[in-house]
């Protein structure tokens, strides 16, 4: 750890978890069906047919992993609310048996000095909504204010940050473009309204937290993007991905207005789904931008299939079980990136997300030693640090995950956890870097 760079004394350090990949206890306590639910039982969606029913069962073992959370002395907490807890259709009154959970979880939370920082959507749509056809209706970011008004008038006075969306890249991209998320549609460009559908549920849902504590944000997934040669059709491809995954998002929320390519990538698209007033709703001013970052993307000119563009290999680049090739500098050059692109109109930055599976395994005493992910954590860290040494205003990390999980179409073959879970016995066992990110964290320096 020598040489490990030194964060500033109020820097936030967190863990992140969602709450289809830990809860389990699908069907308890009045919880509604989402599209998730439908989607892992469809055959052949997810693999070895994995489902999130049981997952974690942090449900019910929730108070076990919070003192683990204290074990590691995170400042703060980023878990999400399952919509189909609080309204089990997507509509009406509030489940009190729902709320009640999360209720305690914050509790629990506060009296273990920890922050709580919740993130209102990641995914976990009410199957009741898609039925009524999902992001593609201009209802649902309606039904999404609701909910979150809900949620407000409990929680509201003890949250300490808000995030509105989860990604709403990879909704729109893997949910409705591709289908091989939930809940599985095939699109392609023709899946451009979920993408404003969400950023006009982010709007209608910051005008309901703003009369309660908390900082209010949106988690994006951001990556760089570098085309695989000096080509002009690989250029073009890669500023087609850019737009795809980062300006159909960030550009709407800090600028207020969709890139001017925007008709030229989604060609066919319905765009008329952007109304007079919609996009100053959308660009409601933000206490913060969570930045989720996994890895960068290097591109090729592609098929109509693939909207032009294709991902390929970084040359020499090591890779995650993921199959994500680790390019820790591109986290620095996204992050610089951002303030160049934005300016002043870019607020203060957490990172909401960063981590990495790896095959890691217990040896016969039952630790796991997975170095891998401690020097993925060590690099990316280095690269927030030169981000902000170069002026990048980031106030917070939150590691991904706590815990192995239910990891979407992948089901539970790869692990991202600091805690290791036996998915037979739910037992929790933490790992190296979990020892390794408690002592960056009591430090600061790692050392």
């Amino acid at each position: 750890m020598t040489g490990f760079p030194q964060f500033p004394a109020d820097f936030v350090w967190g863990v992140a978890t969602a709450s289809y990949q830990i809860e389990g206890a699908v069907t308890e306590d009045g919880r509604g069906p989402s599209i998730w639910d439908t989607f892992s039982h469809t055959p052949g969606r997810t693999d070895n047919g994995d489902t999130g029913d049981v997952a974690d069962d942090h449900y019910h073992r929730s108070d076990e992993d919070l003192d683990l959370m204290a074990g590691l002395g995170v400042d703060a907490y980023r878990f999400s609310i399952a919509w189909p807890r609080i309204q089990p259709t997507g509509s009406g009154p509030a489940n009190q048996r729902g709320l009640d959970f999360y209720d305690r979880l914050v509790d629990g939370l506060l009296a273990r000095g920890i922050t709580p920082a919740a993130t209102l959507y990641h995914w976990d749509l009410p199957q009741a909504l898609e039925d009524r056809g999902g992001w593609l209706q201009r209802e649902i970011p309606e039904r999404f204010a609701e909910y979150v008004a809900l949620v407000a008038d409990r929680l509201g006075d003890r949250v300490g940050y808000w995030i509105t969306l989860n990604e709403p890249f990879v909704v729109t991209a893997f949910g409705y473009a591709l289908g091989t998320h939930a809940p599985g549609h095939r699109l392609l460009a023709g899946a451009f309204p979920v993408a404003h559908h969400q950023l006009l549920g982010h709007g209608l849902a910051v005008q309901a937290l703003r009369g309660v504590a908390g900082r209010v944000g949106v988690t994006n997934a951001l990556a760089p993007v570098h085309p695989a040669s000096s080509s002009p059709e690989d250029e073009l491809a890669a500023g087609v991905l850019d737009l795809l995954h980062n300006r159909t998002y960030n550009d709407p929320l800090l600028t207020g207005r969709y890139p001017d390519e925007l008709a030229a990538v989604y060609r066919g698209a319905d765009l008329s789904v952007i109304r007079d007033g919609d996009l100053s709703l959308i660009s409601a001013p933000l206490d913060f931008l969570g930045v989720n970052f996994y890895n960068p993307h290097r591109v090729r000119a592609g098929g109509p299939e693939q909207l032009g563009t294709e991902i390929v290999e970084y040359p020499g680049a090591p890779t995650t079980a993921m199959g994500w090739p680790v390019v820790p500098e591109a986290f620095t050059e996204l992050l610089t990136g951002l303030v160049t692109q934005y300016g002043c109109a870019l607020p203060p930055i957490y990172v909401t997300e960063n981590g990495a599976a790896y095959d890691d395994r217990p040896d016969p005493d039952g630790r796991v030693q997975d170095d891998d992910r401690i020097a993925y954590l060590d690099a990316h860290l280095r690269a927030v640090h030169a981000a902000m040494a170069a002026g990048v205003d980031v106030r917070g990390y939150f590691c991904w995950s706590l815990l192995d999980n239910f990891e979407w179409s992948e089901g539970y073959d790869k692990r991202f956890g600091l805690v290791r879970v036996d998915y037979d016995t739910l037992r929790r066992t933490p790992k190296a870097s979990y020892d390794w990110y408690r002592a960056v964290i009591a430090s600061g320096d790692g050392s």
